[in-house]
Formats: C-alpha cells, sequence, structure tokens
C-alpha cells in the first residue's frame, strides 16, 4: 500500500484536531476539561481552521464554555476569525442565554465584516431571541436583503419561544404572500413547519390550524413523524380531540413521542377510558416501547378518572423501570395518589424522590389543600421555602386555595399580600379566585366583591360563580343579582347560575322571582347537567346517575337503602330538602333525595366490599348538603370510612364526622 505522506506538520496538526474532536464530542458538559489549554499544548495556534474546528465541535457536543472560551483564546494570538468561527460561537452564547457574550460575539462580526453573511446573522437572530430581546431579533432579521427559509424559521421559532404566537403566525403569512425577498424559490421543511405549528398550538384556533394543516398536505410534508406529532398537539389545544386522533390514525409511522402525545392529549382533557384503552394498544399492538412519559400520562388519566387500582399498577412498573427518582413520574405518582384519595401514600411517594422541583412540591400542597389539611400544606410550603424553591405562579394557587378549602382568612390573606410584595408575582384569574371563595365562604360577602372591583385583570366567570355561590350559603340576595347579571353576560347558557339564583330567591320567599327563573330556563332549553357518581371495583369503575336503574345491581341497591334509610332516622337523620327544587311537594323532595347518585354509589361500594375497608367515590358535582349529612351517618352506622371526592374537594367520612368540619 503506497502512502502518501505530502505536508508531514499539516498531517500531524490534522491529527491532533481529529484527536481534540473526539475528545470534545465524548466530554461531558457539566465537567470542566479546559479543552482550550489541550489545544494550546497539542495545535498550532496559528492555523484559523484549526480553532474553528474545536469551538465547533465543542458547541455540538454541549460544551458551550469551553467553546466560548476556546473563540475567546483564539482572539488573544491575534488570529482574525473568518466567517466560520462565529455561527458556533454565537449558539454557545444562544445555549448558555448569555446575553453579554453574545453581544460581544455581535460586535466581533461586525468588526470583521460578517454580520450581513447569511449563517452569522441567523445565529445572532436566534440568540437574541433565546435571550428575550426579540425587538432586536427583529431589526436583525429585517436587515438581511436575501433571506432564506431557515432564516424566516428562526424568527418564527423566536416568537414562538417568546410566547408571542400571534406575532410568529404574521411572519409566516408574510413569508407566504411575499416570497420576492427569498434568495430562491421557498422551499418549507419540516422544522418549518413544526415551528408554525407550535404557534397554532398557542393560539388555539381551529381554523388557523386546519388551514396550516391544509399547507403541510400541499407541500407534501404531512407525512413528517415530527409534524403529524406537532399537529396533533395543535388539534388538541383548539379542544378538538377528535382531529387530534384522525391525525393520529392516518400517521403511518408512529414513535414513542406520537402515541405519548395523544394519550396525554386524553388524559388532559378528562378522557380516561380513552386514554387507558390506547396506552393497551401500545403496550398489545406495537413494539413501540413506552417511556417515563408515557407512564405519567397514565397517571394522570388515572387521577382523573379515580382508577386507584390501575394507578398502583402503574406504580409497579414505575419500581420495576427504576423510574422512581425520575422527576415527571414521582410528581404524577403524588397527584394520582392525592386525586385517588391516598393522601398518606402520596406523601411516602413524595418522601421518596431524591430530587423535587417546583412542580413536585406544588402537587404536594395541592394534594393536602384538596383533602382539607390546610396546616399540612403549608408546612410542606414553608419546607419548600426552606429548601431553597422558589415557589412559582401555580405554587401559590395550591396554597390560598388549601385556605380557602379550611377557612383560614387571615393566612389567605398573608400569602396573597407576600406573592406579590415578596415574591414578585402579580396575582391571576387563579388567585383572584381563590381569594373571593375564601372570603365569600367565610362571610365576608362585602370584602370578596370589593376585591372583585379592585382586581388588576379582567373578570371572568369563576371569579362571579365563585361570589354567586357565597351568596347562596349565606343568603345575599342583593350581592346575588349583581353576580347573576355578570354570569349571565359571560356564560348565558349555563344552567347552573339560573338554579342558584333560583334557590337564593327561594330560600327569601321571593316565589314570583323563582318562578320567572324557572320560566326562561324552560323557555330557553336550559338544563342542569346530569350528576353522576363513580366507584371503582377490582379494577372495573361503575357510574352511577341519579335515580340509576341502568346497573344490574340496582334492585339490591335499592332494597338496601330502604334498610339503611330506617337506620338513619333511628340516628336522628332528618332529611334537608334545600337540596331539591321547590316546585315539588315534600314527600316527592324526600324520595329525589334518597336516590342522588352518591348515595347510589355508596351503597354498592358497601354491598361490594369487604367489612372495614374504605369505600371511594368520585362526584362529578358538588356533594349536597343532604347527602353530606347521610354520608356521615352511613360511615358511623357500617363503621366505615367513605371518601368521597366531589368537583371542589375531598370529604373523608368516619365515625360519623367529615374531615371538611362542615365546611365545604
Amino acid at each position: 500500500m503506497k502512502v502518501c505522506r505530502g505536508n508531514s506538520s499539516l498531517f500531524k496538526m490534522n491529527s491532533r484536531v481529529c484527536w481534540l474532536r473526539h475528545y470534545a464530542q465524548h466530554s461531558s458538559p457539566s465537567t470542566d476539561s479546559n479543552l482550550t489549554t489541550l489545544f494550546n499544548n497539542y495545535v498550532d495556534k496559528t492555523n484559523v481552521f484549526s480553532w474553528n474546528s474545536v469551538i465547533a465541535d465543542l458547541a455540538r457536543s454541549g460544551n458551550s464554555v469551553e467553546a466560548l472560551r476556546a473563540f475567546l483564546s483564539m482572539r488573544k494570538f491575534s488570529l482574525k476569525p473568518n466567517r466560520s468561527s462565529f455561527p458556533c460561537t454565537i449558539k454557545s452564547c444562544s445555549a448558555l442565554s448569555d446575553l453579554i457574550s453574545g453581544k460581544q460575539a455581535h460586535q466581533q462580526a461586525l468588526v470583521f465584516g460578517y454580520e450581513s453573511d447569511l449563517f452569522v446573522s441567523s445565529a445572532l437572530v436566534d440568540m437574541y431571541s433565546k435571550c428575550g430581546q426579540l425587538d432586536d431579533a427583529r431589526v436583525l432579521f429585517q436587515e438581511i436583503s436575501l433571506k432564506n427559509v431557515v432564516s424566516w424559521t428562526t424568527m418564527i421559532t423566536g416568537y414562538v419561544q417568546n410566547d408571542r404566537p400571534d406575532d410568529a403566525f404574521l411572519l409566516f403569512k408574510e413569508l407566504l404572500l411575499d416570497d420576492s425577498r427569498l434568495e430562491n424559490e421557498v422551499h418549507f421543511d419540516s422544522v418549518a413547519m413544526v415551528s408554525v405549528l407550535s404557534a397554532c398550538s398557542r393560539l388555539s384556533q381551529k381554523s388557523t390550524t386546519q388551514g396550516v394543516h391544509g399547507f403541510t398536505i400541499k407541500m407534501g410534508l404531512d407525512g413528517n413523524l415530527t409534524v403529524g406529532n406537532t399537529l396533533i398537539d395543535a388539534y388538541a389545544r383548539c379542544g378538538e380531540v377528535s382531529f387530534s386522533r384522525q391525525v393520529f390514525e392516518e400517521m403511518v409511522h408512529k414513535d414513542v413521542v406520537s402515541w405519548n402525545t395523544m394519550i396525554a392529549v386524553y388524559a388532559q382533557h378528562g378522557l380516561s377510558r380513552e386514554a387507558l384503552g390506547l396506552f393497551c394498544s401500545m403496550v398489545n399492538d406495537t413494539e413501540v416501547d413506552y417511556d417515563a412519559v408515557t407512564l405519567s400520562a397514565i397517571l394522570l388519566a388515572c387521577a382523573h378518572s379515580g382508577a386507584l387500582q390501575l394507578g398502583k399498577c402503574i406504580h409497579d412498573q414505575v419500581i420495576r423501570m427504576r423510574l422512581e427518582d425520575n422527576l415527571y413520574v414521582g410528581t404524577s405518582l403524588i397527584d394520582m395518589y392525592c386525586k385517588c384519595g391516598r393522601v398518606v401514600m402520596a406523601r411516602k411517594a413524595f418522601d421518596q424522590m431524591k430530587e423535587k422541583n417546583v412542580k413536585s412540591w406544588t402537587a404536594m400542597i395541592a394534594g393536602y389543600g384538596m383533602h382539607g389539611q390546610a396546616k399540612e400544606a403549608l408546612k410542606v410550603f414553608y419546607d419548600m421555602n426552606r429548601a431553597g424553591v422558589r415557589p412559582n405562579y401555580i405554587t401559590f394557587v395550591s396554597v390560598l386555595a388549601a385556605c380557602s378549602h379550611a377557612g383560614l382568612v387571615d393566612e389567605g390573606w398573608f400569602w396573597f399580600r407576600a406573592m406579590q410584595h415578596r415574591f414578585r408575582i402579580e396575582p391571576g384569574l387563579e388567585h383572584y379566585g381563590c381569594m373571593v371563595d375564601l372570603l365569600g365562604r367565610a362571610g365576608f360577602l362585602s370584602r370578596a366583591y370589593d376585591l372583585i372591583k379592585e382586581m388588576k385583570v379582567q373578570t371572568d366567570f369563576v371569579i362571579w360563580g365563585s361570589l354567586l355561590a357565597a351568596c347562596r350559603m349565606h343568603n345575599n340576595v342583593e350581592l346575588g343579582e349583581i353576580s347573576a347579571r355578570k354570569l349571565f353576560e359571560l356564560d348565558p347558557n349555563n344552567c347552573g347560575y339560573f338554579v342558584l339564583l333560583s334557590n337564593i330567591y327561594a330560600d327569601a320567599g321571593r316565589w314570583e322571582d323563582v318562578k320567572r327563573m324557572r320560566t326562561y330556563m324552560k323557555k330557553h332549553g336550559l338544563a342542569k347537567p346530569p350528576g353522576f357518581s363513580l366507584v371503582e371495583l377490582k379494577g372495573v369503575v361503575h357510574v352511577f346517575l341519579v335515580g340509576d336503574t341502568e346497573h344490574p345491581q340496582c334492585a339490591k341497591i335499592y332494597a338496601y337503602l330502604e334498610e339503611l334509610a330506617m337506620k338513619l332516622q333511628e340516628a336522628g337523620y332528618v332529611p334537608n330538602i334545600t337540596s331539591v327544587v321547590h316546585d315539588v311537594d315534600e314527600e316527592e323532595k324526600g324520595i329525589m333525595l334518597r336516590v342522588h347518585s352518591e348515595k347510589l354509589a355508596v351503597a354498592f361500594g358497601i354491598l361490594n366490599s369487604v367489612p372495614g375497608t374504605t369505600i371511594h367515590v368520585i362526584k362529578n358535582l358538588r356533594i349536597c348538603i343532604d347527602c353530606h349529612s347521610t354520608i356521615k351517618l352511613t360511615s358511623k352506622i357500617v363503621e366505615r370510612e367513605i371518601v368521597v371526592r366531589d368537583s371542589k374537594r375531598f370529604h373523608h367520612f368516619r365515625d360519623g364526622l367529615c374531615s371538611c368540619g362542615d365546611y365545604w
């Protein structure tokens, strides 16, 4: 074999560069390898191409700090950088969100005349975008005379990453309408379309998403895996879950991201049965292996449906896959156990996590809060602060909600103020909603109304709904009418507000107003959403509606309720007919109360479980006063703990008492 030796010094230099490249690519970004020192010792320091090679490989391997050091070292030797020196240097500034170094690199590009270079300009646009300087990025973008699709994609992505989807989409439309400034004919790639679809996800507009979807088909990109995955999410953000599933089904090739995205879409929209069914298909019908993200999504589905047994099975799989320390999985376990009524098991999962982030802490705070254990929630919050984890917007929603569930008015006010003045977090609708609920339920209706009038953000139906519910609780007709009028404007088709106001009028004896409300509801076809309750038994979820006669055990259930009614009367039970509409007679009201869905669910649970075990029920609406009183007495009669999760919180009934202290 003949070896061409050529220039031996150049051969040696290239060999050393290749060795340094390998070292750079296989070094950990967290390790201070000081590769530039090695470069100084082994490579010709006067060769700009060698420096560029090492800078590029350091940047690509994630050693952004070392890449910047290499660039600085090159400049110390008075070497003149060329057009290849800047893109990777600037990308390293982007990776570190280092605006100061980025501006220095920009200045160097200006000095050496490379600012107008397309690759350098694109890197600068990306750097300023990732450092949150969108105005500077846009100025640079506008100054590029001949833009290619990569330049446009960079600017669109910058807008998306900085939560300005409207600007991102406007820029995309500008690209479509005026391609005369493009260097060549427009050839969109999958990266560009993913950026545009990400903007659609944030805009949450069905027509916009459909338009971009049609464009991807026209460009022949609908078969791209990443584009398909992003489309699933974009349609889901518009509330079009069926469209998401259609895109999913039409994908020829699916990866784990495809399955995870679709499962998560179902779980996030409360379609737990569909999420669990799709997970079974993924496990049984494909060769795609599920991962931590899949398990987190399934745990969310279990949390929404109260499927505790399945949640425990998923937890066992988490242990087998050694994912207990995974932040996402660990946080999902906390959430699942809390929402399935097992706050003690949630705390165990929380304590077993070696590393916790703000979401983990917040999940535990929220869990204690929804179970009415406000003191424990606040203790976790104090521990979080001592651990040096800074609370965020959602953390304070959980803290204030915990105070609201327990009626801790002073503590709620303190943290509402501290959130703003100590942590510099401006209150949003969720925070105001918690405070209005806290004040209203505690009887401070005027203070709640004053707070609404002082709000810095526009009110919504949640705010006024909380005040209306408080007015119903404390029989305040005047504020109830004010709240209802606002709600009729904001959400005129919601029957619940008319029912609440009607009940307020009934409690005040204003029967003509009650009749007027009922007539309006009938005339406009407004019907209250049906209440239902769920019970899980041996992994199967049983659903009960009010007055249900469809369940296979309905005869047995009603017979047991008749038997239980006698024992309840002996224990001093008196029906609370305020939970029933006012246009039927007293006897009929009593009969209607007996067939509420939560009563049927509790009876089914008692009949089909081992004596002494806890019964778990999930109800989609707020539990009524009569059912609350009935289940309290039932827990004492049958010597069982009965846990009911309603739309507001958890109720743990034991020995004739409830964990909420009759405050909900």
